[in-house]
């Protein structure tokens, strides 16, 4: 069973920058993929980003194209999400997930993290 554990969240005016770390139990083929979804009050998880492990493609929405970088820390089993230049429609609880194929489809992902509050003043 893989675990996720997110953290990084916080308040920030718009403009700003935060990083977001999720960190994974372990990799295996059963979390080859990392993605980020979003998740703001009154509203569907949304797809942000999906990239594999191994360095193979990623895929970012359009929304967060420009803005958001998702980066990997082997030696830590932790992934990174930079986001800049943040907008108030960015408020949302983040979360991590992992699974074996990338898709912007919340429900085909096996593991979840807890969330991370992003909040974003205008």
């Amino acid at each position: 069973q893989v675990q996720l554990v997110e953290s990084g969240g916080g308040l920030v005016q718009a403009g700003g920058s935060l990083r977001l770390s999720c960190a994974a139990s372990e990799r295996t083929f059963s979390n080859r993929v990392m993605a980020w979804f979003r998740q703001a009050p009154g509203k569907e998880r949304e797809f942000v980003v999906a990239t594999y492990w191994s360095g193979g493609s990623t895929s970012y929405a359009d929304s967060v194209k420009g803005r958001f970088t998702i980066t990997r820390d082997y030696a830590k089993n932790t992934v990174y999400l930079q986001v800049n230049s943040l907008k108030p429609e960015d408020t949302a609880v983040y979360y991590c997930a992992a699974g074996r194929i990338a898709t912007v489809t919340a429900r085909q992902y096996d593991y979840w993290g807890q969330g991370t509050q992003v909040t974003v003043s205008s």
